[in-house]
């Protein structure tokens, strides 16, 4: 082991691209997330579910607005490396124009220690998910399996992609092609199936929305808002492609898979999905008595449900066959999604190690796979106990993808004003691109953090308690942030403030 070995440059555009695709996973988040936002109800606890295509459209144009802002970040630092923001910030406030570089380093302290609130805890949800779509499935064959036997498939699968992480990047490609294709092929084949079903209602059912027209119009703007605080869940992980500087062929790959991974994923397939699955929704569709969308609330995998219906009434009752299918593309999906994000998140972390920033020990890279080994097993071990945490029940599954969107939105708002640092007295300063949509990114992060306050503050039944979980917990991690920094800067000698 040696703190010499170098990652290698081996990524085109096609592998920058395909790793951030395969963490926006459409063919895993509607299996996933529905039921979440199924069950989402607003301060007065009334259900936000009826505008849930609407809160997807707001999540997606938060996500372009921030990812614009990485995109030129990359342009503008295209020797990066695996810092992502991290390196941004302190390369936007060592802007000699603006005299402000004796804050650098609380500026890329504060991204870097936020950043692992969102890549960190995130590979924990999929993990929680995972095991919570195995247990759907069990339940299929009438097996009910046991809170700790979902706790322990939990940690095997957190251990299983920690390995593959561990192996190098390459590999992990690889892997996300094959992901991709899988998970686009059957996500359009059961789309498909659904508008079919909805245009024919072959079963004459009352749809829960009366026409197709009535599942893109908007119904409430809070509800809207809400529902995007989850919808945002769905689109991250666009910006991954900044922590893979260090290995890609070209900077301009960089930014160029930025807007790509979101293009496709997000504003071609999850638009076509989310289209399809509520256009399906119809009252015909019961769980323990509960109908439409209150059944998907109270489903363990409402897709699961729907697939099974569409298969028995337009594939000649091949239902149950049809969801195992799709399941187990979800469960390739959901670990693509995980595998991409702690790629991702041990390479933020190494470039805060090298820094002394966090412990050295998390930027010693293996002699042979050169990847932070100690970093991946150490997300590995961190997902396993998040995601632990995440099967005990749906509020808790909820409080901790809460607390992955709140790390997420802080980010995305932080990197939004870095781009305005940025480009401030910049030669190729551009009002638009510079200034406009940083404002814009921002203000639209900062919107979605405090619907999550405003949630845990005001919020019914669950859904406030999760939110007040998440809440809670970034407290507790700004509180340790405060007290590490202090005492590793009194341990090194460093500043947090230089003086100007």
């Amino acid at each position: 082991m040696s703190n010499e070995v170098q990652m290698k440059k081996t990524l085109g555009l096609t592998g920058v691209t395909v790793n951030a695709m395969a963490l926006i996973a459409p063919g895993a988040f509607l299996w996933l997330t529905f039921q979440m936002q199924s069950a989402q109800v607003d301060t007065a606890g009334n259900s936000t579910a009826g505008d849930m295509f609407s809160g997807l459209i707001l999540a997606l144009t938060l996500a372009f607005l921030t990812a614009i802002s990485y995109a030129k970040l990359a342009e503008v630092y295209p020797e990066a490396g695996t810092g992502s923001s991290y390196y941004f910030a302190e390369q936007s406030f060592l802007n000699k124009e603006i005299n402000i570089g004796h804050f650098s380093r609380l500026a890329k302290f504060v991204v870097g220690w936020f950043s692992h609130l969102y890549y960190w805890v995130y590979p924990g949800v999929m993990v929680a998910m995972f095991a919570t779509m195995i247990n759907y499935i069990a339940g299929q064959f009438g097996i009910n399996l046991p809170i700790p036997l979902q706790i322990l498939i939990a940690f095997v699968f957190s251990g299983i992609t920690g390995a593959v992480a561990y192996r190098g990047i390459n590999g992990s490609t690889v892997t996300a092609i094959l992901i991709n294709v899988i998970q686009i092929v059957s996500l359009v084949f059961v789309t498909v199936l659904a508008l079919i079903y909805r245009t024919t209602n072959p079963e004459h059912v009352v749809f829960v929305h009366p026409s197709m027209i009535d599942v893109i119009t908007p119904h409430s703007m809070s509800a809207i808002i809400f529902q995007a605080t989850i919808a945002i869940l769905l689109l991250v992980g666009f910006e991954t492609t900044t922590a893979l500087g260090a290995e890609s062929k070209s900077p301009k790959h960089i930014s160029r898979g930025v807007i790509l991974s979101l293009v496709i994923q997000g504003l071609i397939f999850y638009i076509f999905e989310y289209f399809g699955a509520n256009a399906w929704l119809n009252n015909s569709y019961v769980v323990d008595k509960h109908i439409g969308l209150d059944a998907a609330a109270a489903s363990g995998a409402p897709i699961g449900d729907m697939v099974k219906n569409l298969g028995d009434v337009l594939l000649h009752n091949s239902g149950f066959a049809l969801m195992i299918l799709v399941a187990v593309t979800v469960g390739i999906a959901i670990f693509g999604t995980t595998l991409a994000c702690m790629n991702t998140g041990v390479r933020v972390t190494y470039a805060m190690s090298k820094d002394k920033e966090v412990p050295s020990a998390l930027g010693i890279l293996h002699h042979h796979h050169a990847t932070p080994h100690n970093g991946v097993w150490a997300i590995t071990i961190a997902s396993a106990i998040i995601g632990g945490i995440g099967v005990i029940s749906i509020k808790n599954l909820t409080a901790v993808t809460l607390l992955s969107n709140v790390g997420t939105f802080i980010l995305y708002g932080m990197t939004c004003l870095i781009t305005l640092v940025a480009f401030l007295r910049h030669p190729q300063h551009n009002k638009f691109t510079h200034v406009v949509i940083p404002i814009l990114g921002f203000l639209a992060n900062l919107g979605m953090l405090l619907a999550v306050i405003y949630l845990s503050i005001l919020g019914g039944g669950d859904t406030r308690t999760a939110a007040l979980m998440a809440i809670v917990a970034t407290v507790v991690w700004t509180v340790l942030g405060v007290v590490y920094m202090l005492s590793n800067s009194k341990a090194t000698g460093q500043k947090i403030i230089a003086k100007a």
